[in-house]
């Protein structure tokens, strides 16, 4: 065995915590229990990863957790999150132990990305009492987090987008959300000397509100003028905006959004855009995307909070885990935020020993540290409030990224954007 890979697949931290996850089914009214069989597609480990299956199934009565995903929506819908969140529970139940030796259920909700229905999410979380919630992607956590929190309940996501899931007690993000990816990106654009980028950011609070909070601020310390351009969710041309955008001449752009901005926007500026270059976020290498926008995508700079595409090994796990639970599922698109968040959120249990009570789960992730984060290639978080200033969630600040060549995402590597937060 390759002996990078045995040090993070031996890690206790991988052993003996690595993933939550999705429900299946629904409730009337949005939310349901999983009660769907674990049983494993049979698919050979490679020999490299074969000490990361040990077969330690969890026993006894199950630990309920909430997942919260925004599918279903007439605008935005992410299915492939849940269904990675799903593999990874699956996984952990099989192999892992589960949490503190019992295996875990989840109480599912969609929000379909409307506030009514997301508050109604929170509010089932708090109903069903469950340990803990995990949301895989929303623009609406604003809404929700202090409903959950408020409750005594912990919170916790891979990437934070909104101020209430970055601030709130109670709250985790195992990376530092969205603040911390726009910085990494301005911190690309000042290594690449850019002057100005023009940013097609979807049209949803949580996205507009922090391109304009802490966009703007961070590339101006980098010395680039940040423009922000709004797109509604669901635009299926947005050429009048690209066209707009371009007149002022940006030496790249960026794109903040799910799937559907990401084509439309990408489309706009294959016929527009000629050789400016793109600064994309990873629900643009979603499968659809990259069918509709072929060569549109070639050069294109990917951040994420994950790497799913490299041979780094918590890349080569989360592909193996996902071939092994859920095979059906793209692998290259968002699928990846939530096996990272419920991998996460068990990772950071790892010392979590007797009743898995909401009280004991927050204390454990507030002492949670130097955790590999599932599927970061190298990095690490801990949560003791210090990793992003300003935002107490954020349990660490790199972003991952890379550089789309020939449909390949390649020089994967993570960025420090530390240099240009505010002090």
């Amino acid at each position: 065995m390759d002996e990078s890979v045995r040090r993070v697949i031996s890690s206790p931290r991988v052993k003996l915590s690595v993933a939550l996850v999705t429900g299946a089914g629904l409730l009337l009214g949005g939310c349901g229990n999983d009660g769907g069989s674990d049983a494993t597609e049979s698919k050979e480990v490679p020999a490299a990863l074969a000490s990361a299956f040990p077969g330690t199934a969890a026993t006894g009565a199950p630990v309920k957790v909430g997942l919260i995903t925004n599918e279903g929506g007439a605008g935005i819908s992410q299915p492939e999150t849940r269904e990675a969140a799903e593999a990874a529970r699956k996984y952990a139940n099989d192999n892992l132990g589960g949490i503190a030796g019992r295996p875990v259920e989840f109480v599912v909700c969609k929000t379909k990305e409307e506030p009514a229905t997301a508050r109604d999410c929170a509010n089932r979380m708090v109903e069903q009492k469950v340990a803990a919630v995990v949301l895989t992607s929303s623009g609406l956590g604003g809404s929700m987090v202090p409903i959950v929190t408020q409750a005594g309940i912990p919170w916790a996501t891979a990437i934070a987008t909104s101020s209430a899931e970055g601030t709130s007690t109670g709250s985790f993000s195992w990376t530092g959300g969205f603040p911390a990816t726009l910085t990494s990106m301005a911190e690309y654009a000042k290594e690449k000397g850019y002057k100005k980028v023009a940013a097609f950011v979807i049209d949803v609070p949580s996205a507009i509100g922090g391109a304009e909070a802490i966009g703007k601020p961070v590339f101006a310390r980098a010395g680039v003028d940040l423009r922000i351009v709004k797109i509604a969710p669901g635009t299926p041309d947005a050429s009048p905006q690209v066209s707009a955008a371009l007149r002022n001449k940006p030496d790249a752009i960026g794109i903040v959004g799910e799937s559907t901005v990401c084509t439309s926007v990408l489309q706009a500026m294959t016929a527009l855009g000629g050789s400016t270059e793109r600064m994309v976020l990873q629900p643009c290498m979603a499968p659809e995307v990259v069918d509709a926008v072929g060569a549109g995508m070639e050069g294109a700079q990917v951040f994420s909070s994950f790497d799913a595409a490299s041979e780094d090994p918590e890349a080569q796990l989360y592909r193996q885990v996902m071939k092994q639970y859920s095979p059906d599922t793209p692998v290259e698109g968002y699928a990846a935020v939530g096996y990272q968040g419920v991998l996460g959120l068990v990772r950071a249990l790892h010392d979590l020993k007797g009743d898995v009570t909401p009280a004991a789960v927050t204390k454990t992730l507030q002492s949670a540290k130097d955790v590999v984060l599932p599927a970061g290639h190298g990095t690490t978080f801990t949560c003791d409030a210090t990793a992003v200033p300003g935002l107490k969630a954020a349990c660490s600040a790199k972003s991952v990224t890379g550089t789309l060549t020939g449909g390949e995402l390649e020089d994967v590597h993570t960025v420090d954007p530390n240099s240009l937060f505010a002090k």
